[in-house]
């Protein structure tokens, strides 16, 4: 449940069977680059995303997992530059865990970020809209979701989630 250069980052590569691969270890630095080397937080804070949303079995210990994965991404995020290319995918997933842990709020400036950073990376706009329509502000959803599909717009899930909303996905901007 985890992207496949998780373990070739520092910590994976010498704990899973072929992560010390000096080629792959080699292809996924050109990939990202010097960020590559702090890239195993972003693992950990997927693998405790995975242990809260999957694995937690009470509010408390899928609180706690959630709490901390946002360590882990804090991690990522302030020693990111903003070209990093995963940048606005870890503040989605960040964004992502606020809303579960019911800090929607705060979760938006995530999206806000994100989508600022790849305005055609569709997930922070599914993700706001969700967040939107939990809160009962349909309009709000829906224009998320159209201004979603003004970037990215044979995005399925976008063009899905507005269908749900109830206006159909061939009418968006």
């Amino acid at each position: 449940m985890l992207p496949s250069f998780c373990i070739y980052t520092q910590l994976f590569r010498a704990r899973v069977p072929g992560g010390d691969d000096p080629n792959q270890i080699a292809r996924w630095h050109s990939v990202f680059g010097d960020m590559f080397q702090h890239l195993h937080h972003y693992c950990w804070g997927l693998m405790k995303t995975n242990r809260g949303v999957v694995l937690a079995r009470d509010r408390s210990v899928k609180d706690f997992y959630l709490r901390n994965s946002l360590e882990e991404f804090d991690y990522v995020i302030v020693r990111s530059p903003p070209t990093f290319i995963l940048l606005p995918e870890i503040l989605s997933k960040r964004g992502e865990n606020l809303v579960r842990l019911g800090k929607g709020p705060v979760a938006l400036l995530d999206f806000e970020r994100a989508i600022e950073l790849k305005p055609d990376y569709w997930p922070p706009y599914a993700h706001m809209s969700d967040y939107y329509k939990g809160t009962k502000e349909m309009a709000k959803a829906r224009e998320t979701l159209e201004k979603g599909l003004s970037f990215s717009p044979e995005a399925p899930a976008l063009r899905r989630r507005l269908a749900e909303l109830g206006q159909g996905a061939g009418k968006s901007k």
